[in-house]
């Protein structure tokens, strides 16, 4: 790779590509208004949990694994296994909510 200046040609296709991205307001807006924040909104998790739409196989399978994990956890006593089975089964809970709210909306 060459540290030096481009062909002419090459610098001419440059040029005429920073032209056009100058000339687009579109996306000197996005470039201007775009923030990187650290936190997330709460608005938009908010958002997009209210509009999550699982499948009926998604609930099957969360429901799969979070019942293999509680019996998995009460024969065993593994605390893994009870830890996992405690952080899964909100989840499986609330994706069959949501399924449940979206069986009864049509």
């Amino acid at each position: 790779m060459s540290i030096g200046r481009l062909p002419e040609n090459e610098q001419r296709i440059l040029d005429e590509m920073e032209r056009a991205l100058r000339r687009d307001r579109r996306l000197a807006r996005r470039l201007r208004t775009h923030r990187v924040s650290r936190r997330p909104d709460p608005a938009r998790v908010l958002a997009r949990l209210a509009s999550y739409r699982p499948r009926g196989w998604t609930v099957a399978v969360l429901l799969a694994v979070s019942v293999g994990l509680m019996v998995a956890g009460i024969v065993t006593s593994e605390p893994g296994v009870i830890w996992a089975f405690a952080a899964l089964w909100p989840l499986t809970m609330f994706a069959a909510f949501r399924l449940l709210c979206r069986w009864c909306e049509d």
